[in-house]
């Protein structure tokens, strides 16, 4: 009765959801349940009106009533709230800890459950090989995830994420593995044996992530491509700048055309390159080679990332430099318009450096389209430079 297509796929993929055996005209709700690495329930529920045939198909059929409001079939998985209460964001088990996890649909008519099933969303592909990156022995904290062996060849991606601190990215990491790139998700404050505010961070710690990374990507040639979400983005348009050797082709998630001061107290530098504060000025582009993509929320409140984005395009284009820009601007989105698509995701959560609540702005139907629209184009980029 509740057909899933593919049963077991990875998790920035869809799947076509369809019930049948229904009367026609009858009306049945659609539940998604899952459960987070806290063991927190998170649940998608909709109502929808079976066809002529009997058959509700969440790729063509609009809502009644529930978490989402518009045809989408994948908007039970993004849409799935906390029966808990605790945060908007759903966090399952990482990747080292668990490939993968089960998720449950269920339907229900006229208040009894006629029928279940499960499916499963996919980290990792097999043979996606994994390994932590420690200071004591890499002189990084990071983890990196390798593509099955004998896999073709394709650009290795450096990724790191912002103010958050930790190493919040390894989740889109292990899935940029699973399509065939290697990848390094990259702490660079905020966890044991380094700085544990963004202050003072050296260019040349990322430019040491890129050179390992590429030294791993044994089967890849030529340079590693960088992603930055946030003030990583900050991060990720100077080492393309100072690093040109290394660098080519950005992704900038929410991006920021200048350099900030340190993070939380705004105080002193935040970057450094060569033992030199770097100031609080625009970020140069005149050495930036291979394609730059900006993805930003017009609805962003953390700050105009929108206007950064496009000013960084204009930025290029005034430098002439070696590169190709673009931009993706998504006007009802907010600072949460990446990476991935398909997970639920909040619009105010608590920042764990601060403890305040933080107001991404959007909304989470806008993020969560963004998301889906602009993956493909991060993972078509990508596949250019390989």
């Amino acid at each position: 009765m509740i057909g899933v297509d593919p049963s077991s796929t990875l998790v920035d993929q869809p799947v076509r959801i369809r019930v049948s055996g229904l009367a026609a005209g009858q009306d049945a709700a659609v539940t998604l349940t899952a459960t987070d690495y806290l063991g927190s329930t998170w649940r998608g529920r909709a109502t929808f009106t079976a066809d002529a045939n009997g058959v509700v198909d969440l790729d063509q059929a609009p809502p009644d009533a529930g978490s989402y409001d518009a045809v989408d079939g994948m908007g039970l998985f993004w849409s799935m709230t906390n029966l808990d209460g605790e945060g908007q964001t759903f966090f399952p088990r990482l990747p080292e800890l668990a490939a993968g996890y089960e998720m449950r649909l269920a339907v229900t008519v006229d208040g009894r459950e006629v029928a279940s099933r499960s499916l499963r969303r996919e980290w990792l592909a097999p043979g996606v090989v994994h390994r932590k990156l420690r200071p004591p022995v890499d002189g990084l904290h990071g983890d990196l995830y390798l593509p099955p062996a004998g896999s073709a060849a394709k650009t290795p991606v450096l990724i790191f994420g912002g103010s958050e601190g930790g190493n919040s990215m390894v989740f889109t990491a292990a899935l940029l593995a699973s399509h065939g790139h290697p990848a390094l998700s990259l702490a660079y404050f905020g966890v044991p044996a380094l700085p544990q505010t963004l202050r003072r961070i050296p260019l040349e710690y990322f430019a040491d992530a890129a050179r390992l990374l590429s030294s791993h990507a044994s089967a890849t040639s030529g340079p590693v491509a960088v992603c930055g979400y946030s003030r990583g983005s900050e991060a990720a348009l100077l080492l393309a700048q100072h690093h040109p050797d290394l660098i080519r082709g950005a992704v900038l998630y929410a991006p920021s055309d200048t350099v900030r001061a340190g993070f939380p107290d705004a105080t002193g530098a935040a970057w450094t390159s060569g033992g030199r504060d770097l100031p609080s000025t625009g970020i140069p582009v005149d050495n930036v080679v291979g394609p730059v993509l900006a993805i930003a929320g017009g609805k962003d409140r953390v700050w105009p990332s929108a206007a950064q984005a496009q000013a960084i395009e204009r930025n290029l284009r005034r430098a002439g430099s070696a590169s190709s820009v673009r931009v993706l601007v998504y006007p009802d989105a907010g600072h949460g318009v990446g990476t991935y698509p398909f997970q639920p995701a909040g619009v105010v959560d608590v920042h764990p450096v601060t403890g305040h609540l933080l107001e991404s702005g959007g909304s989470r139907a806008a993020d969560a389209a963004a998301r889906r629209d602009s993956w493909p184009e991060v993972l078509a980029l990508l596949a250019t430079l390989s």
